[in-house]
């Protein structure tokens, strides 16, 4: 049997959960789902005389005692017989929001700790490790992550914290981390002060101000912060050590803007960016704020700029309601340094189009006019459809009309823009 066949079907542990899945998954499904895991797992890993080798092996599991244990002593035999080179590991926790106590991610923070102490190969190969629920610990595994597991590149960590309202910070000249992904953590502060070799961050939710302070990551190139809640912040203070940032972006989910009024301070941070995407903007906002950072950051290429119009929230309970739409708009004035003439933009992408906006126009002939190189403005319909806008019984309709349908409808939107705009750039 094809090698690389066997570790894709030995990758998932969901592919043995029942269909549909259920949320959150009961424990004898994932009883069941971890038994039948092992087993493709012994399958393919339990011959120790092969002489065939795993370049990359993925696996997502759930820390349950008995089976980890079978799987972290496959896994561990594996590496030493150098029958998997590199391991690609999620441990992933289904437990709803209630069960993450601080007491709940202790004792999941021992079993992952204990784990890899137990089968430290497993420790030494990861490559990739996506982690969750767990409350990292001074000399645990937070320590061991940037120290001893020199071949990781990829981390993830979901729903973790150190503490309460307690600073997460890396120090790790010796780390060979490319990507760090951090989602809906606890932490006060996460202080990245050196990560030679990170490339790419991405940080989704935050609960409280200046989330963020980055050191020495002269390799980071890419850069996306996503958050709805209302805890403003200085761009500048947080990209002081980004001198080589391409690409930015930042996602409001439809609530107020958290980044505070800037201008001229982001330039020496911006002087390199080469992809600028502003998304989530709440529909009804002005956009024309967006200049100030276009101003800062003459270098970039390409603007994406995506609307936000989502008429539902989900409750607690399940019940869909009207978003609150508490907004605040953004006050902040056009720029008064100029830049213009040194714009290298050459494509804008704009998201969520409304015909019946008087601003959206207003906006994108304004880039229009200011950017001399433009080729290209790309008008898209909205963002994916929303399960819980579905569900709603009443869908209001959207604000500012529907995007155009016909040709007709196109093109005079078209003659309206290059009516309004001084630019030979094609609009589609």
């Amino acid at each position: 049997m094809d090698h690389q066949f066997l570790s894709q079907k030995a990758e998932d542990e969901d592919q043995f959960l029942p269909t549909p899945c259920p949320n959150p998954v009961e424990a004898q499904h994932m009883d069941q789902a971890m038994a039948s895991l092992t087993k493709a797992v012994r399958s393919l890993l339990g011959n120790r005389r092969s002489e065939r080798s795993i370049l990359k092996l993925s696996l997502k599991l759930y820390m349950t005692v008995s089976y980890s244990c079978d799987i972290g002593k496959l896994l561990n035999d594996a590496i030493n017989d150098m029958i998997v080179n590199e391991l690609d590991l999620a441990i992933i926790d289904d437990n709803e929001p209630e069960h993450w106590r601080h007491k709940y991610m202790r004792e999941q923070a021992r079993k992952v700790d204990r784990f890899f102490k137990t089968y430290p190969s497993v420790f030494r190969c990861l490559s990739t490790l996506r982690i969750s629920c767990i409350r990292f610990v001074e000399g645990g595994i937070h320590h061991s992550l940037f120290d001893i597991c020199r071949q990781l590149q990829h981390l993830s960590i979901n729903n973790c914290d150190a503490g309460d309202r307690s600073v997460w910070q890396t120090n790790a000249p010796d780390s060979q981390l490319r990507v760090l992904e951090i989602s809906h953590n606890l932490f006060l502060r996460v202080e990245v002060l050196c990560l030679p070799k990170l490339e790419r961050l991405f940080w989704n939710g935050w609960r409280y101000e200046a989330p963020l302070l980055l050191g020495s990551v002269p390799a980071l190139e890419e850069l996306c912060l996503i958050h709805a809640l209302p805890h403003d912040f200085s761009l500048s203070e947080v990209f002081r050590g980004t001198p080589n940032l391409h690409t930015l972006t930042l996602n409001f989910q439809g609530e107020r803007l958290w980044i505070q009024p800037e201008g001229k301070q982001l330039c020496s941070a911006f002087n390199k960016l080469r992809k600028l995407s502003i998304n989530g903007i709440y529909v009804e906002f002005d956009l024309l704020w967006t200049i100030n950072l276009l101003e800062a950051a003459p270098t970039v290429e390409i603007f994406d700029v995506e609307m936000f119009e989502h008429p539902c929230v989900e409750a607690m309970d399940g019940v869909i309601l009207y978003h609150p739409a508490q907004k605040v708009k953004p006050s902040w004035e056009i720029p008064k340094f100029k830049s213009y003439n040194k714009w290298q933009l050459k494509e804008l992408q704009f998201v969520g189009f409304r015909p019946g906006l008087d601003h959206h126009f207003s906006f994108i002939s304004a880039v229009m006019d200011r950017a001399l190189n433009l080729k290209t403005v790309l008008l898209i319909d909205d963002q994916l459809p929303c399960a819980q806008c579905d569900a709603m019984a009443v869908l209001p309709p959207p604000i500012g009309g529907t995007f155009p349908r016909d040709k007709d409808e196109r093109l005079t939107i078209v003659k309206q823009l290059k009516d309004m705009a001084c630019s030979s750039a094609q609009i589609g």
